[in-house]
């Protein structure tokens, strides 16, 4: 079971007993500070795992996966930030801050904890138990100091926060073949290839001959049986890392494909 509490723009997670595996398209920068439990984020590149105690900033417009792990007898606990644009852009006509540049070097950068960040962190929690983290005017008043800490942790960060920047047209199949295992809807994938969705399917189909949904299930499936057949993998181990929403539809699917269910082609 997870309890959250939120306004639109801080969230209090609370996730009892069991570890959690998810993914999602990460439309706004987002902070996420781990208060107890374990959160390993992966952007298909690289793993970034956690302790308590990790501030983390997530870069936005990513496909990240993540696992929620809970302490041995505990309930993971986080808090997470959203530094929506509209604010980001206030801060910046106000200040005159402004990008130099667009670092494309990662996803997720790992953030040092000083005195300041600590007290900001507490007052988030304090909010959070007197019931106040649905007060917007309080709330856009704790993104604007969130995103001044952090421009006081790392000057640089500024080319991140501030720029303002769509993705641009990018190589269609090495975006493809990295994050094809992202269960995400067509029109993120267009999106993050600076793609409307029409010029997505039509380039698509251009490139591999086939329409993007025949060719994500048949990647998927294609490296099930690898891990299944010559790794030793489960169904149940995998379905989630490839892009299927539930077990039931994944094993359906490698039938049809293969003519055998996961469980018997593993032995054959």
């Amino acid at each position: 079971m997870e309890n959250k509490k939120q306004s639109s723009d801080i969230v209090y997670s609370c996730y009892y007993n069991s570890s959690r595996e998810g993914e999602h398209f990460v439309p706004e920068h987002t902070l996420s500070y781990v208060i107890a439990g374990s959160l390993t984020l992966n952007d298909s590149s690289k793993e970034y795992p956690s302790r308590n105690g990790t501030f983390r900033l997530i870069r936005r417009n990513q496909l990240i996966k993540f696992e929620k792990q809970p302490p041995q007898k505990g309930e993971f606990k986080s808090l997470s930030i959203y530094l929506n644009q509209q604010i980001l852009k206030k801060i910046s006509i106000e200040y005159g801050i402004y990008a130099d540049h667009t670092p494309k070097d990662k996803s997720v950068y790992e953030l040092k904890i000083n005195a300041p960040v600590k007290t900001y962190i507490n007052s988030l929690l304090d909010y959070r138990d007197n019931g106040t983290l649905n007060n917007q005017q309080l709330i856009e008043l704790k993104i604007k100091e969130a995103i001044l800490l952090l421009l006081q942790i790392n000057p640089d960060l500024k080319n991140i926060l501030f720029d303002f920047s769509e993705p641009h047209k990018i190589d269609l199949e090495a975006f493809m073949n990295k994050n094809y295992h992202f269960n995400v809807h067509l029109d993120r994938f267009a999106y993050l290839t600076g793609r409307s969705l029409a010029t997505f399917k039509r380039d698509f189909e251009k490139w591999f001959r086939m329409t993007p949904g025949k060719w994500l299930l048949q990647k998927r499936l294609q490296e099930a049986y690898y891990l299944i057949t010559q790794k030793g993998k489960k169904a149940s181990d995998i379905y989630l890392d490839l892009g299927f929403e539930d077990l039931s539809h994944f094993s359906y699917a490698f039938k049809k494909q293969f003519g055998s269910a996961p469980s018997k082609i593993s032995t054959e």
